[in-house]
């Protein structure tokens, strides 16, 4: 047994800007592509604040380099929002509140609506009580955890940012997927010195299983297992994925988000959640959000926490590489894709470019102009 593989969302035929042979990715325009994903949320009845929020967050995802959770995810919205499996105009509200913290009820809003939202209101109540924790229930898929903990950190804040997630991963020693890939992000600091950690409690996101897969490709050792428990590197026998290892470790953490999620916001565990492929109209997947917001104001200082994220961002930099590869920060390749993406474009794959120009000519839009790239790997 596999991992179920992702429904077609009205995915087009070749495409004029599809057609150069042996190309494997595109160079987008990324106002180009947003436009397009303002217009087709928009006629689903997305209101203009949302349609910009959601499309600016897919687009600056896959600028960012973070191609499993950009733009890639724009056609399962609109066939979410298609089926009323996520809801256009929500009417997001607190059901609980004391000082600090706050429970949200989402109305099966679309993920980037309501975590943003989550976002926001622990910005607000940090501002006031130097801490903000907000858990939002009743929601969907909310794409990169680092969406939202950015809304954190460019108000000067420390953010961190979890979601529950359908059953994707095997418990370690375990045969059969129980927890989701629950990521977790961490952001502060701006500009050269934002620290950015987004990383899910899997070895690898389902994303990059099926991205292998359609290019044929195998796994790297130790990502997924097959059904009878066993490691695997054939995509298409992939019916776990594999904790971050080692492996108790992963499952630990995994867990961890669970319970600050579902847990605390009295919503399904991991298992109880439908798959994308799997959920019935009409209502929301019941995913579940933590937004933790501390700013360093009220502790000890601001200019201080700044100046020891400064140090602490500048000397991992400089640490005496052990192979010759540089050290890395979090956050420190997404930001040179991003500017990558500033000077040549977004990099897409081949599935998402043809989408996007089947979505603009239906709304009578342009189709983005692409330039292949023959030798993308992704």
């Amino acid at each position: 047994m596999s991992l179920p593989e992702k429904e077609k969302h009205d995915t087009p035929g070749p495409a004029s800007g599809a057609r150069a042979q042996g190309a494997s990715a595109y160079l987008v325009d990324a106002d180009a592509a947003r436009a397009v994903a303002v217009c087709a949320l928009g006629a689903h009845g997305v209101d203009e604040e949302a349609c910009a929020l959601v499309a600016d967050a897919l687009v600056d995802t896959s600028a960012r380099g973070i191609g499993t959770h950009g733009l890639r995810l724009l056609p399962g919205y609109l066939d979410d929002l298609a089926r009323r499996i996520a809801n256009p105009a929500p009417r997001i509200a607190v059901v609980r509140e004391s000082g600090p913290s706050a429970l949200l009820d989402a109305d099966a809003a679309l993920g980037v609506v309501a975590g943003t939202a989550g976002a926001r209101e622990a910005v607000r109540r940090a501002a006031r009580f130097g801490v903000g924790a907000v858990v939002v229930r009743n929601s969907n898929h909310f794409a990169a955890a680092s969406i939202h903990s950015r809304v954190m950190s460019r108000a000067g804040m420390a953010g961190w940012a979890m979601t529950s997630a359908s059953s994707r991963v095997a418990p370690f020693h375990g045969r059969d997927p129980l927890l989701g890939t629950n990521p977790v992000s961490v952001a502060a600091g701006a500009g050269d010195h934002e620290f950015v950690l987004d990383m899910a409690t899997s070895q690898v996101c389902l994303g990059t299983v099926r991205e292998r897969g359609r290019r044929g490709r195998p796994l790297d050792p130790g990502w997924a297992t097959d059904g009878r428990g066993h490691a695997t590197l054939d995509p298409d026998r992939a019916a776990a994925l594999s904790p971050l290892g080692p492996g108790h470790k992963g499952q630990g953490l995994g867990m961890v988000v669970a319970l600050m999620t579902a847990g605390l916001a009295d919503a399904p565990l991991d298992w109880e959640l439908d798959h994308i492929e799997q959920a019935g109209p009409g209502g929301g997947r019941r995913v579940a959000h933590f937004l933790l917001c501390l700013d360093p104001a009220y502790f000890g200082g601001r200019d201080a926490f700044d100046g020891r994220l400064r140090d602490l961002v500048d000397t991992t930099r400089a640490a005496q590489p052990a192979d010759g590869s540089a050290v890395l920060s979090p956050g420190d390749p997404e930001r040179r894709s991003e500017r990558a993406a500033a000077r040549s474009g977004i990099t897409l794959d081949v599935e998402t470019t043809r989408a996007l120009e089947r979505l603009a000519r239906r709304h009578g839009l342009p189709a983005p102009t692409l330039r292949p790239l023959p030798h993308h790997t992704p």
